[in-house]
């Protein structure tokens, strides 16, 4: 008698037979049924859904303003690319105020703010380009002026 532990000692059963009993091919691999592949598929994206949500959880407590709200996802991603364009500005605005009062700054501070830097210029390129192409007026920024892709100190084009 076999116990859960141990399988069948059932000459008619190995553990290659198909769901049919059939015996499969005893020296490779054992195959997975389509119902045991469409099973795992399905647990494989529940889990990458899981993952995602997680995500955009943890973000809904980072980002301020966020947090507490039903989201949409295109929201929250909206909410997250404002707020760290808005850490980027700040970070230049406190290296600016440091290199002004000659204190060293050290290089990897100033690496964000190629990101910064790569964002503006592409607003820029976009705001011309709408403008050149008839579309509507320039969004402005936080501060309420026009984005033009100008940075002051420097950083900009």
């Amino acid at each position: 008698m076999s116990t859960p532990d141990q399988p069948s000692s059932n000459p008619k059963s190995s553990p290659q037979d198909d769901e049919n009993g059939s015996p499969g091919q005893e020296d490779g691999p054992v195959r997975l049924t389509e119902k045991e592949k469409k099973k795992n598929h399905i647990i494989s994206e529940q889990k990458r859904r899981e993952a995602i949500r997680a995500g955009f959880d943890r973000l809904c407590e980072l980002v301020p303003g966020l947090e507490g709200q039903g989201r949409s996802e295109g929201h929250v991603l909206q909410e997250t690319v404002k707020f760290m364009r808005q850490q980027l500005i700040e970070r230049r605005e406190l290296v600016d105020l440091a290199v002004a009062q000659g204190q060293h700054v050290r290089e990897n501070l100033y690496e964000p703010l190629e990101i910064l830097k790569r964002l503006e210029k592409d607003e820029h390129e976009e705001a011309l380009w709408n403008d050149q192409n008839g579309y509507g007026a320039q969004e402005n920024d936080q501060s309420g002026n026009a984005a033009q892709g100008k940075v002051p100190n420097g950083y900009g084009n």
